[in-house]
């Protein structure tokens, strides 16, 4: 993950998200959660600044889609109780990095590199624009 890599990723979302007709923040963050890269649109919602930052966060530290724990964290779930602090278990962060070997719930990564969050838009919004910064970094 670079500066340059991650200026690119939040520019493909940003164009998602006029094309999905969304308002959105998008964060870019390393393999340690450290914010890398962060836009956020004019009249985006004054949430988005704190919302994307943790998808991404959240993303990296389980190595999967934030939209796959959203039902992990409910009552009765395995992960009840996690949301809060800089866990954002809303659909939006998508890790990057090679995917998982299976073992995991399918979706999960066995090396992250990164991940980009989104929030402002419906949660469909979110994760379609993350999944065009994703994109990037698969064809890099």
């Amino acid at each position: 993950m670079n500066l340059e890599l991650a200026l690119r990723m939040c520019e493909a979302a940003v164009r998602q998200a006029t094309r999905e007709g969304a308002l959105i923040s998008v964060a870019v963050v390393d393999a340690g959660g450290h914010l890398i890269a962060f836009q956020r649109m004019d009249g985006a919602r004054i949430t988005g600044p704190v919302l994307a930052p943790g998808k991404a966060y959240t993303a990296v530290a389980h190595r999967m889609p934030t939209a796959d724990l959203a039902e992990l964290v409910l009552p009765g779930g395995e992960l009840y109780g996690l949301a809060g602090d800089r866990y954002v278990c809303l659909g939006g962060g998508v890790p990057l990095g090679e995917p998982g070997d299976g073992r995991g719930t399918g979706r999960e990564m066995r090396e992250v590199a990164g991940a980009v969050g989104v929030s402002g838009g419906t949660v469909s919004q979110d994760v379609a624009c993350a999944e065009a910064a994703a994109a990037l970094w698969e064809s890099a």
